[in-house]
């Protein structure tokens, strides 16, 4: 396994890895959840990575204290940077991941360094903080501590719903500085979920964190990704996602068409061509150009969403900073007062 090149362009001389190959220890756990997965600590030397100025992303800083995903998702991304390690992108990044045990205590460092400005870090744009492994290793309760203590904005992205364990965490870290959560809910479809996000909690579970945030005082947008064209697009789809959407009190719904990076792209066309087999030349000709749906559909699918989002009184997220989230105040009987409606939410892609 290639650890002396784990950094975040795989060209990068190996004397500015991360860490080194005396930093790993090799770990699998005998317990129904995590049966099959490999778990590779490592202690890290740097967890604040820079966005690329290419990027097509919002934010500039990430933190990303796991490699690979049992989540599962068979379209995702991020595949692609397990063959950094020498590693197979299809079931090896479901089932072989990267832990990085310091990523609290180096984050706290990092965030006190004289040189560090205080700038916007998103979490979750790589692979999911709350994945299954997180309810080990407990990583995210350290991090959320070292940027609330330093009262760094930030914004999270997940398909978990561990991240309610830390819901005062977040609640506090939003009391002094500006916190943007977004949850992934492309269809729900139960169907489409089962085969093709084998490993997240369904989408209906998910809805119930954007419900359960927002009933603490803290706006929560959903990221609609992936729309999957020719399974999860049909008019009657996209309404009954939006539709629950709204119905979770979500303060906003950003589509986002599947996309098919290399990687990504092989794994899930041998799933296509498992799964659904008439629709292999369909997509062929769909992502000939590349590794994106043509622009006419993405602007036909970014209008349906709209519309829908507008008849069931949300809209899409604004691009920019999210808006600090205070903590609610008691109402007469002692609970929470409910959220304002106008919260603004950072989106994250």
């Amino acid at each position: 396994m290639r650890w002396d090149h784990l950094g975040e362009d795989p060209s990068t001389p190996g004397d500015t890895a991360l860490f080194g190959m005396d930093a790993v220890a090799t770990r699998t756990f005998d317990t129904p959840e995590f049966r099959g997965i490999t778990f590779h600590e490592v202690r890290a030397r740097s967890i604040l990575n820079r966005v690329p100025g290419a990027s097509r992303m919002p934010f500039e800083w990430t933190v990303n204290p796991y490699r690979g995903c049992a989540h599962a998702c068979v379209y995702c991304f991020a595949r692609k940077t397990h063959s950094y390690l020498d590693l197979d992108t299809g079931l090896g990044f479901d089932s072989q991941i990267v832990v990085k045990v310091n990523a609290p205590e180096l984050l706290t460092r990092q965030l006190a360094s004289p040189r560090w400005q205080g700038a916007h870090i998103a979490m979750g744009t790589n692979v999911d903080c709350y994945q299954r492994a997180e309810g080990r290793y407990r990583l995210m309760p350290g991090i959320l501590t070292a940027l609330r203590d330093r009262a760094n904005p930030f914004s999270l992205l997940t398909k978990g719903t561990l991240i309610l364990r830390d819901l005062e965490l977040l609640t506090q870290a939003a009391e002094v500085t500006e916190v943007g959560v977004s949850v992934s809910v492309g269809f729900t479809d139960e169907e489409l979920w089962r085969t093709i996000e084998p490993g997240t909690p369904s989408p209906h579970r998910r809805l119930d964190v954007v419900r359960t945030l927002g009933g603490r005082g803290i706006g929560c947008g959903v990221l609609m990704a992936p729309v999957v064209p020719f399974l999860g697009d049909s008019p009657e789809q996209l309404r009954a996602t939006v539709r629950a959407v709204a119905e979770a009190g979500a303060v906003s719904v950003t589509p986002l068409v599947l996309h098919l990076r290399p990687g990504a792209r092989e794994w899930f066309m041998t799933w296509l061509a498992r799964h659904h087999p008439h629709l292999v030349g369909r997509y062929e000709r769909m992502y000939a150009g590349g590794a994106y749906a043509p622009t006419w559909y993405q602007r036909r699918i970014t209008r349906q969403v709209h519309e829908l989002a507008a008849e069931f009184g949300i809209g899409p997220a604004h691009r920019g900073a999210p808006r600090r989230v205070p903590r609610p105040a008691a109402g007469p009987s002692g609970s929470p007062a409910p959220p304002a409606g106008d919260a603004e939410q950072l989106s994250l892609l």
